[in-house]
């Protein structure tokens, strides 16, 4: 049972929200898209069952839970601050699992009962190298019961290298034009670790806390053949914005 304060972790994941505006184009848009996609794949459906990976403190599970409040919805993440402040700021409305994507074993540590819905995530498959990717994709079309999706909201490069370039300014321009902050990741941490009430939780951790990213290159085809091989039946882009893409894929 987490004994940080409400107040404190309101505090933290509105920070934590705000500097994430800087790493994901619209991403308030994005959360919106995948969040229609989800619902409308588990329409009449009882208590479907929702996995966000790389959830952070959960801002897209917390909205997909409001807009679906019969489904059962997990937030994934391998960082235990990050969780409950999640836990300590939305409650009960979501069930928060600690586990590293792609590590073996790391699906059973959601204690899945039965086939899941929708799996979904937001500027965090990236970090996956590919073979752990290629991995993951195979793990997930498992769990997955038919005509359940994988929506990927991240960076996507389209194939064709000069429109990737594109692209990629066509994002950073528009994130210059409307960013609004001027904390990033790295000066979040900094700072939360200097909050009196966050500090005993970050103690002891150095530069180890967040393991290595072995991260990938993929662009939207490769993704497409990963997912393929993975066993997904139709696999397509419903939203884009620069490199920012929201990638579906059905099972």
């Amino acid at each position: 049972m987490s004994t940080m304060t409400a107040l404190t972790a309101a505090r933290w994941v509105e920070r934590w929200e705000s500097q994430q505006q800087r790493y994901a184009v619209d991403r308030e848009e994005r959360f919106t898209v995948i969040t229609d996609v989800v619902e409308q794949v588990t329409c009449g459906r009882p208590a479907p069952l929702v996995l966000d990976l790389g959830s952070g403190p959960g801002a897209l599970a917390s909205r997909l839970a409001a807009r679906l409040p019969d489904a059962e919805v997990l937030a994934v993440d391998a960082d235990p601050l990050l969780l409950e402040l999640g836990s300590s700021h939305y409650g009960p409305a979501l069930r928060y699992v600690e586990a590293v994507i792609g590590k073996p074993g790391w699906l059973d540590a959601l204690a899945l009962d039965r086939p899941v819905d929708a799996v979904v995530s937001a500027t965090a498959l990236h970090y996956l190298g590919e073979s752990t990717l290629r991995r993951v994709y195979g793990e997930l079309a498992e769990r997955l019961r038919p005509g359940g999706v994988l929506v990927n909201g991240d960076h996507i490069g389209p194939d064709a290298p000069r429109i990737a370039e594109l692209a990629l300014h066509v994002g950073e321009r528009h994130s210059e034009r409307y960013l609004d902050t001027t904390e990033d990741w790295e000066s979040w941490w900094s700072e939360a670790a200097a909050d009196p009430e966050l500090a005993p939780r970050l103690a002891g951790c150095g530069p180890d806390r967040h393991p290595h990213c072995e991260g990938n290159d993929l662009t939207l085809s490769g993704h497409v053949t990963l997912l393929r091989e993975a066993g997904f039946t139709q696999i397509g882009t419903v939203w884009q914005f620069g490199h920012s893409h929201v990638l579906v894929a059905v099972r």
